[in-house]
């Protein structure tokens, strides 16, 4: 906006008084002042607005004048409040710096004044930044650029601090200006997500407005139109705003829509990128559930490995993480909203770039959906159970914004798989999977989950449980010891046999080995660093009796 326009608008009763040549100068906001030194409070472009408390005596002019010239102002306008009249001295100081000079008469509020600038420039630099808004999201069909820099374009020109949020309240995408201010805590960020997914089943349109802790936010949803909401609310991602959009202009709420269409077309590409992925644990999946033999399988995970783990020199240890999505009318399938969850809840934040941080391969069949993870081979000295997933680690954060969007009419149950070592074990870690899933269904809840550990070994005497389900549990308390034995001929199995016969008499083990008590001690120490399993507890001793006796 320029300073003729100011003056030309009768309403704020602005008359000039000097500086007619400067009036195209352009102003980028206001400021109030009757400070001697503001200084440190101007950055360019301000209409100045004083009051004149500053001015005791005509020498006080000229250097305040020098000040706002230095600072490059655009303009100075004076109330006649204070002193009835301008003062000829600061007429004067302002025409030899050209700068241009307002008087305000006594009826009129600085605060319409500021009010109405503040309005002309935010809608001009809202102009401006459609089109720079517009250039970008060509850039980003035809060469796939990121959402962060629209997120700096609403911070550096509009002041607006942005988020782009997943509906579990995980971070996707911000501002990387450093002066963006202090970071959304993931805490906060999954309360937003949660009032976001609750007002979106309640079919209002956005902005949804929501104050947390004196701060107002508004979210906009990046959504994927034309489909049933209960098949989209919850993979839709969001963008929140620190700012209370009820009080903007018609041109900027255009904008932020518009920013949100931009993303989407983000949301897009990286949906697109997850096509090679879902295909392979699709494959995987149809593999195990067919009985097909476990080298095709084993030939299969070699193709899926490098796609999952880029680099990984050997072949990965796998879980498998089985979802449900169910809907109390059952119209909507959950398998495609259930497998959009699994791929957001299972993302690896650790991994930099959002372009290397799906590391999960997820299928989908019915209500159901199936996600292959690579977990890194541990080294001997580490428990591999310490390196997987856990279910309660998995709702941690999900839990609470994931229930309002299933609201009173779906319900979302997880179950987790150990880790298996090789394609053999695929199979019965699926069913483990399922069956711990089927544990999570027998809770109260929204959102349940729950994990291998949680199938004890009384469990597996119950007839229901499948045979694929106790060979699973078999498998993953004898596995790393059997592979141990192989590579280090350590003996471990029997050393375990012989210390559960002599009911862990250290003196009468050690005998029925011919072995000196110490190197009993040391692998009885290998088979519980392995296992992650103590021998002095009656539960673990009954567990790998069972195991034993089922191998």
């Amino acid at each position: 906006m320029r300073l003729r326009v100011l003056l030309d608008t009768h309403s704020l009763g602005l008359r000039l008084l000097g500086g007619e040549e400067e009036l195209d100068r352009t102003v980028r906001g206001v400021m109030t002042t009757d400070l001697r030194d503001p200084s440190r409070y101007l950055s360019g472009g301000e209409l100045v607005l004083t009051g004149l408390a500053w001015h005791r005596e005509p020498e006080d002019s000229e250097p305040f004048v020098r000040i706002l010239a230095a600072a490059g102002v655009a303009g100075l306008a004076a109330g006649e409040a204070e002193l009835g009249s301008v003062p000829e001295d600061l007429i004067a100081a302002c025409a030899r710096h050209r700068m241009p000079l307002f008087s305000v008469v006594e009826d009129v509020s600085f605060a319409s004044i500021t009010e109405h600038v503040v309005r002309q420039v935010s809608s001009e630099r809202a102009g401006d930044l459609a089109a720079v808004v517009d250039r970008h999201r060509r850039l980003m069909t035809s060469a796939g650029g990121g959402p962060d820099v629209v997120l700096d374009l609403l911070g550096s020109d509009l002041d607006l601090r942005a988020w782009v949020l997943s509906p579990t309240g995980r971070q996707i995408a911000g501002s990387t200006l450093a002066d963006a201010g202090p970071e959304l805590s993931g805490e906060l960020a999954a309360r937003l997500a949660g009032e976001h997914l609750a007002a979106a089943r309640t079919g209002r349109r956005g902005p949804h407005r929501v104050t947390f802790g004196g701060a107002t936010f508004s979210l906009f949803p990046i959504r994927q139109e034309g489909r049933d909401l209960r098949q989209t609310v919850l993979s839709d991602w969001l963008l929140a705003v620190e700012a209370d959009a009820g009080e903007w202009s018609e041109e900027r709420l255009d904008l932020l829509h518009g920013v949100t269409q931009l993303i989407a077309v983000e949301r897009d590409r990286r949906d697109a990128a997850r096509t090679v992925r879902r295909r392979l644990a699709q494959e995987v999946l149809e593999l195990v559930q067919a009985g097909a033999p476990p080298a095709e399988i084993a030939a299969r995970l070699r193709v899926a490995a490098p796609v999952l783990l880029p680099g990984l020199g050997t072949a990965p240890h796998w879980q498998l993480v089985v979802a449900r999505v169910e809907w109390e009318d059952g119209d909507v399938p959950g398998g495609p909203v259930a497998q959009s969850l699994l791929e957001e809840m299972l993302v690896d934040p650790g991994v930099a770039g959002p372009e290397h941080s799906d590391r999960i391969a997820v299928a989908h069949t019915g209500d159901e959906a199936v996600a292959l993870v690579p977990l890194p081979v541990p080294d001997e000295s580490q428990d591999s159970s310490a390196t997987g997933l856990h279910a309660a680690e998995l709702l941690r954060v999900v839990q609470e914004p994931l229930a309002r969007g299933l609201d009173d009419d779906g319900r979302l149950t997880v179950g987790v798989s150990a880790a298996v070592h090789s394609a053999e074990g695929l199979r019965g870690a699926l069913e483990e999977a399922r069956h711990a899933r089927r544990v999570a269904a027998a809770r109260n809840g929204r959102v349940c989950a729950a994990g291998h550990e949680e199938l004890a070994s009384h469990v597996l005497l119950l007839p229901f449980v499948p045979d694929d389900v106790r060979r699973a549990f078999t498998a993953r308390l004898l596995d790393p010891l059997r592979e141990y034995d192989r590579k280090h001929r350590a003996e471990l199995i029997p050393t375990l046999e012989a210390f559960l016969d002599c009911d862990g008499s250290w003196t009468r083990c050690a005998t029925r080995l011919h072995l000196h008590v110490n190197t009993l001690r040391y692998r009885v120490g290998r088979i519980e660093q392995l296992t992650g399993r103590d021998l002095s507890r009656l539960e673990d001793k009954l567990d790998f009796f069972l195991a034993l006796r089922m191998s």
